[in-house]
């Protein structure tokens, strides 16, 4: 008896992992940055199956939908003139959001696949530690390995 419920666990998790890479579909990264004083960028960097169909975007807070590039899914009316999501080539989807409140704030990228499940990925973004937006924001939030090789060559020759 025990045997058998290890056995169907075993298959359980063996199905659930087979199934997370026959999606092959993932969020890869979270970043951002501010534009101007009050305005926040966050870019979504997804990875998709070969032959994949354009992938669905939306930004959450919680139950609130910010935005989507979803047609069939309605933005929440408080943020109609505040948010705006949009996919760029690469795999990317940008937020853009207008007057960040004080304090921190949770954002939530959602990818999903039109026959498939979501899938998410979540950040905090607090107000009063937010770079602005440069190509050394940028860097320093996406390739801190690569940056901390570069810094380090000097000292090392």
């Amino acid at each position: 008896m025990h045997q058998r419920r290890n056995l169907g666990r075993m298959f359980l998790l063996i199905t659930v992992l087979l199934f997370g890479f026959a999606s092959a579909q993932k969020v890869v990264q979270l970043s951002y940055c501010s534009v101007a004083e009050n305005n926040l960028r966050m870019d979504c960097k997804f990875a998709l199956p070969a032959e994949s169909p354009e992938p669905f975007c939306k930004y959450t807070q919680g139950e609130r939908l910010l935005d989507t590039t979803d047609p069939d899914e309605e933005q929440h009316a408080p943020y109609k003139n505040r948010a705006k999501a949009r996919i760029f080539p690469g795999n990317v989807c940008r937020l853009l959001f207008k007057n960040l409140p004080k304090g921190k704030s949770n954002f939530t990228c959602n990818i999903r696949l039109a026959d498939s499940a979501a899938v998410t990925k979540t950040s905090v973004v607090e107000k009063k530690l937010l770079l602005p937006c440069s190509a050394w924001s940028v860097l320093l939030q996406s390739c801190s390995g690569l940056l901390l090789t570069l810094m380090t060559l000097p000292a090392l020759l």
